[in-house]
C-alpha cells in the first residue's frame, strides 16, 4: 500500500513538473514568434495547467479505465470551483471581470450540461448502456474550438499583461521535450497507482479519481490561482479556474472519448448535478453583496462545501 502511495506521489511530482516545463518552453517559443502574452496565457498556460488531467485521462483511456476518465474530470472541476476558488477568495476577495461572469461561467455550465446529456444514453435515448462515444467527443472538441475562437477574440481587446521570459531556442526545446516526457511518465504512474489503490482498498476507481487523482491533477491550477491571489491579480485566479473547467470537459474528455469511447456509470450523475449546482451558486454569488466579487465569506462557504462533498464521497464508497 505504501509503495502504491509512493508511486502516486512520484507520478504527481513528475506530472506537475512536466507541465511546468512544457508551459515555460512553449511560452518562450511563442514569444520568439511574436505572439502576445495574453494569447500565451489563455492558450499555452491554460493547456499546461490542464495537461495533468489530459495525460491521466489519455493513459486511462488507453488502459480502458473509464471510471478514472470521467471521475478525474468531474473531480477536478469540483475541486477547482470549491477548493481552489474558495482558498483564493479567503486569501483575497476575487473581483471578476464582467465578461467572465456573463460568458465564461455560463459557458462552463453549458459544458457540464453537454456532458450530462451525451453521457446518459439510457435515460435520454433508452439505450442499453451509457457511453461517451467518439461522435460525442468530436462534438465536445467543436465546442472547444468555439471557446478557443472566443479566447483569441478576448486577446485582441485586452492588451498586454506581464512579460513572458524568453529562453534560448535550445533550452526551450529541452523544456518542451522534458515536459512532454515528464507528462507521459507521470500520467502512467498516476493511473497505474490509482487502479492498484482502488483494488487494495476494495473501492471503485471513480472514488479514487474523484478524490486523490482529481486533487493531484488540480495542483497546477491551485498553485496558479493562489499565487495570483497573493499577487493581487484576482482575474487571473478566477480565469485560470473557469478556463480550466471548460478545457477539462470539452478538450480533455473530448479527446479521451475519441481515443476510446468512455463508459459512464449512473452514480456519477450525482456529481454532474452537484457540479451544476455549485456553478450556478458561483454565478449567484456574483450578484450577492459586492457585485462581481467572490468575498471572503463566500470563499469559506465554497471550501466548506468541498469538505462536505469529500465526506459524502467517502460514505458513498
Amino acid at each position: 500500500m505504501l509503495i502504491q502511495f509512493g508511486i502516486l506521489i512520484v507520478g504527481f511530482t513528475i506530472l506537475i513538473k512536466g507541465a511546468d516545463w512544457l508551459v515555460k518552453g512553449a511560452s518562450s517559443v511563442a514569444r520568439r514568434f511574436g505572439i502576445s502574452s495574453i494569447v500565451i496565457g489563455l492558450t499555452v498556460v491554460a493547456f499546461g495547467t490542464s495537461a495533468p488531467e489530459l495525460l491521466v485521462n489519455v493513459m486511462a483511456s488507453i488502459s480502458g479505465s473509464s471510471e478514472i476518465v470521467i471521475g478525474n474530470v468531474l473531480g477536478s472541476n469540483i475541486a477547482n470551483t470549491l477548493l481552489i476558488l474558495g482558498i483564493s477568495a479567503i486569501i483575497l476577495p476575487l473581483a471578476i471581470k464582467r465578461g467572465t461572469v456573463l460568458i465564461q461561467i455560463p459557458l462552463s455550465l453549458l459544458a457540464i450540461v453537454v456532458l450530462g446529456v451525451v453521457a446518459n444514453d439510457i435515460l435520454i435515448d433508452g439505450g442499453i448502456a451509457n457511453f461517451v462515444t467518439r461522435i460525442d467527443g468530436i462534438v465536445m472538441l467543436l465546442f472547444f474550438a468555439i471557446f478557443i475562437y472566443y479566447t483569441f477574440g478576448i486577446a485582441r481587446v485586452r492588451g498586454e499583461p506581464e512579460k513572458v521570459f524568453k529562453y534560448s531556442s535550445f533550452k526551450s526545446f529541452l523544456l518542451i521535450l522534458g515536459g512532454m516526457i515528464g507528462l507521459g511518465f507521470g500520467g502512467h504512474f498516476v493511473v497505474n497507482s490509482a487502479v492498484n489503490l482502488a483494488k487494495l482498498f476494495n473501492v471503485s476507481e471513480s472514488l479514487i479519481a474523484l478524490t486523490i487523482v482529481s486533487i493531484g491533477t488540480s495542483l497546477p491550477e491551485l498553485a496558479t490561482s493562489v499565487v495570483a491571489a497573493l499577487k493581487k491579480k484576482p482575474d487571473i485566479a478566477v480565469g485560470n479556474v473557469i478556463g480550466s473547467n471548460i478545457f477539462n470537459i470539452f478538450w480533455v474528455l473530448g479527446l479521451s472519448a475519441i481515443i476510446r469511447p468512455v463508459v459512464f456509470i449512473p452514480v456519477l450523475n450525482f456529481d454532474i448535478l452537484f457540479l451544476v449546482f455549485i456553478t450556478i451558486l458561483l454565478f449567484i454569488y456574483m450578484f450577492v453583496g459586492k457585485r462581481d466579487v467572490i468575498q471572503k465569506w463566500q470563499g469559506a462557504s465554497l471550501a466548506t462545501l468541498y469538505i462536505a462533498y469529500i465526506v459524502y464521497l467517502i460514505m458513498r464508497g
